[in-house]
């Protein structure tokens, strides 16, 4: 395993963590949101961001291909494109709770047939090269300790002319890493990558149609809705979570508002497609 995967796995296996994102989150799909109005819920808007991703995938989705989601989490992504488009879906997870609850929720909604929920890290994916007609990731990078390995193997498994696309939480170009070690400490991570260095890998790679849908202006209203919730929910979060992550989340999330209110985070949507006459992929930048 990678070494930075045990830690991971740790964070996404506690209960704590578990119920927050169940009470809080909505249990579905577990990153930022993308809002279109004051007070939306968070699983509103985190399902929208979904929407959003997909839109740069469109033309690699549908029935008979096949899609590797990248730290699945509880299966919102993988369930949204098995349901909507009728794709194979490969859900690669380090945390095996978590991957019990998708592959119950799949069987209840009847997906179980077109997702198939594998235990492991995307630092080492366990297919061939080209076996993919998409891959995904959101919000999965931060937590790696290595990104650029984690690109490698999103760009290697892609099928000449597949589509990748992938949200990530990063800072600001030029935001010193000591700035936001209080805030990303929750992570488990000492610092976030930086659009430039996203896309430098993704050029690196070889890959075309680089871009960056830039989301960014999306934070601090995800973060004050997140900080609202955790606040207004706190009495019951008191019988589901520890007394001291319950604190550790009502001091954590305003840093991160404050952050984004400085200035200090980028989020958005990257996507890049594999040339037709291309397969695996080239020597990452560094």
């Amino acid at each position: 395993m990678h070494r930075h995967d045990e830690a991971t796995r740790r964070y996404y296996e506690t209960g704590d963590v578990d119920a927050f994102y169940d009470t809080v989150w909505g249990g579905e799909d577990i990153h930022t949101g993308i809002y279109d109005r004051e007070g939306e819920p968070v699983a509103e808007a985190s399902r929208r961001t979904v929407e959003r991703l997909a839109e740069h995938l469109a033309e690699r989705l549908g029935p008979g291909r096949r899609v590797l989601d990248l730290g699945s989490g509880y299966g919102g992504t993988a369930r949204y494109l098995a349901g909507r488009f009728g794709c194979r879906v490969v859900a690669l997870n380090l945390s095996e709770t978590q991957n019990e609850r998708h592959r119950k929720t799949n069987a209840e909604r009847g997906l179980d047939g077109l997702v198939e929920v594998l235990t492991g890290s995307f630092h080492d994916v366990p297919y061939g090269d080209g076996e993919f007609d998409a891959v995904c990731s959101l919000e999965a990078l931060c937590h790696s300790d290595d990104r650029a390995r984690a690109l490698t193997e999103a760009a290697r498994v892609l099928a000449p002319g597949g589509a990748l696309a992938f949200t990530d939480i990063m800072a600001a170009e030029g935001t010193p890493a000591d700035a936001l070690r209080p805030v990303v400490a929750r992570l488990g991570v000492d610092a976030l990558a930086t659009p430039s260095f996203y896309r430098e890998q993704l050029t690196g790679l070889g890959l075309d149609d680089v871009g960056f849908d830039d989301r960014s202006e999306q934070l601090v209203r995800h973060y004050v809705r997140l900080t609202e919730e955790t606040e207004a929910r706190k009495d019951a979060l008191r019988d589901l979570i520890s007394p001291e992550y319950l604190q550790q989340l009502l001091v954590n999330l305003p840093l991160w508002v404050d952050a984004a209110r400085q200035g200090r985070l980028r989020w958005g949507i990257f996507h890049a497609r594999r040339s037709t006459g291309a397969v695996g992929a080239a020597t990452t930048t560094t």
